[in-house]
């Protein structure tokens, strides 16, 4: 009888979603979107793509606030800081820059011989945390900057760079609890995990028979989600990363985030972007998938982007969630109130 009603209450809210759900639709990329940032307060969010150019939006209207110029190549990622004065981009010119999220002034930028992939401020954030890929035999690596709350002081001083570490490109490097530890995805399909103070590799795992596109943290930092061309997606102990659940998905998958407010996963890809062209929307499986974190079942699909997806977050209190596609859009949605309501999920 459990399993019955639940199935049935999946099954009304599988329909109510598609039905009721209307996005907000924002053009502001001419290229394909590579990473999605919400503030600590979820008012604003920024938006990464190969135009070189980081957008900063207001979550709830949509409306866009302003673009940040200064890059000359694909931002991959970006971070803000906890009173949300500060942004940090990550590019493909081979620079990290600190940027006023306010005014849009570049206030300090570092520069590296390699392009620039990964970026996180640490808890406290006097730290950077920065994955470079390889480039012109140089080997991909991971660093750690110091970052000064008085840009006056701000210099390039380096705390520490892992190199050798990473058979292939690193794909997300993450905080681990304190700071004490940061953990990295690889597309090797690993995850590992370091020391920060000494840099030495604690462990590692071998998580995904293909490359790990994404990895993410929930905001306890107690679990980590991947997301993996081998067409799962995968829930680890952020300690020990031991596997604790898979979502078996039916398409490469690019992008995974957890909800902070339930159990929920969302997940999303499609096929490759080189086909597309050739791939009507339906057949490419471009919608946002969504998974129940520990029945590990899929209760919903929101469909929109007419190219694969390539990003999707949550908003800190999870009412909304904001997914990012190679078509060059970005969509807001915002749950209706039979998200919150119904029974078993």
């Amino acid at each position: 009888r459990f399993a019955c009603e639940r199935h049935q209450a999946i099954t009304q809210l599988v329909a109510r979603v598609r039905s009721a759900m209307r996005p907000l639709l924002l053009k502001g990329h001419t290229r394909p979107l590579t990473f999605i940032k919400y503030n600590l307060e979820g008012d604003v969010f920024v938006s990464c793509a190969k135009d070189q150019r980081p957008t900063l939006w207001y979550a709830d209207s949509g409306e866009r606030i302003g673009t940040y110029k200064g890059h000359n190549g694909t931002t991959y990622s970006c971070d803000i800081t906890r009173d949300s004065s500060r942004l940090v981009t990550a590019s493909a010119d081979s620079s990290v820059k600190l940027w006023n999220l306010v005014t849009g002034e570049c206030i300090f930028t570092f520069e590296f011989k390699e392009p620039c992939r990964s970026v996180s401020f640490s808890l406290g954030e006097e730290y950077l945390l920065l994955t470079s890929d390889a480039f012109m035999g140089v080997q991909p690596a991971v660093r750690i900057l110091k970052h000064s709350k008085d840009i006056s002081e701000q210099t390039h001083e380096e705390v520490l760079c892992i190199k050798g570490a990473h058979p292939g490109r690193i794909t997300r490097a993450i905080w681990g609890k304190l700071n004490k530890t940061f953990l990295t995805s690889c597309e090797d399909g690993m995850v590992r995990k370091f020391e920060t103070a000494t840099g030495k590799l604690l462990h590692e795992v071998k998580i995904h028979e293909k490359s790990i596109q994404m990895m993410d943290i929930d905001k306890e930092g107690n679990t980590l989600v991947t997301a993996s061309l081998d067409k799962t997606s995968k829930l680890l102990d952020a300690d020990t990363l031991e596997v604790l659940k898979t979502y078996v998905c039916d398409r490469p998958l690019n992008t995974a985030a957890v909800s902070p407010l339930k159990d929920h996963v969302a997940i999303g890809g499609g096929q490759d972007a080189a086909s597309v062209t050739t791939t009507a929307g339906q057949a490419g499986k471009f919608e946002v998938v969504f998974y129940h974190k520990i029945f590990q079942e899929m209760f919903a699909s929101v469909r929109g982007h007419f190219g694969p997806l390539n990003f999707v977050a949550f908003s800190p209190n999870g009412k909304s969630f904001t997914t990012g596609g190679e078509d060059g859009y970005v969509r807001v949605h915002h749950f209706d109130q039979d998200y919150f309501h119904t029974q078993y999920l």
